[in-house]
């Protein structure tokens, strides 16, 4: 038996900021198909002279990112939802961590999400929730 669920999307993120998440979405979607050790080194890449996202910036991020695409919205759209808020903080001139992992409790599925100020963003879970297996940070400037 299957439980119906609606997915939220975001409102009020402005047009600019959702036509930036439209732009990204697709090197999201692409930089979700690579290998873990390749999209680690790319992202290492990209983050390369960013400060550190605040907490506020990569909330918008994600939700800009939520408000385009049901992908990213859905439950199975972890990795290209945080890396296209990652990408769209870099355009920015800012770069969340950028994190994937397990969860800790049953069932043990993988995730990937963004953190800010050392907390994930937009997640609604308590601290520990997660195991980061791969971080990317902000080297800062």
């Amino acid at each position: 038996m299957t439980t119906p669920s609606a997915l939220e999307r975001p409102t009020g993120v402005p047009l600019r900021r959702r036509l930036a998440a439209r732009l990204v979405l697709l090197p999201a979607v692409v930089l979700a198909l690579l290998p873990p050790r390749r999209l680690r080194a790319v992202l290492g890449v990209l983050r390369r002279g960013a400060a550190p996202a605040g907490t506020a910036q990569a909330q918008r991020a994600r939700d800009a990112m939520c408000a385009v695409s049901l992908r990213c919205t859905g439950p199975k759209g972890c990795l290209p939802r945080s890396l296209g808020a990652a990408l769209l903080c870099r355009l920015l001139g800012t770069w969340p961590t950028w994190c994937a992992g397990v969860r800790v409790v049953p069932p043990f599925t993988a995730h990937a999400w963004i953190e800010a100020e050392g907390r994930p963003v937009g997640e609604d879970v308590p601290d520990g929730y997660f195991a980061r297996l791969v971080a990317v940070e902000p080297t800062g400037r």
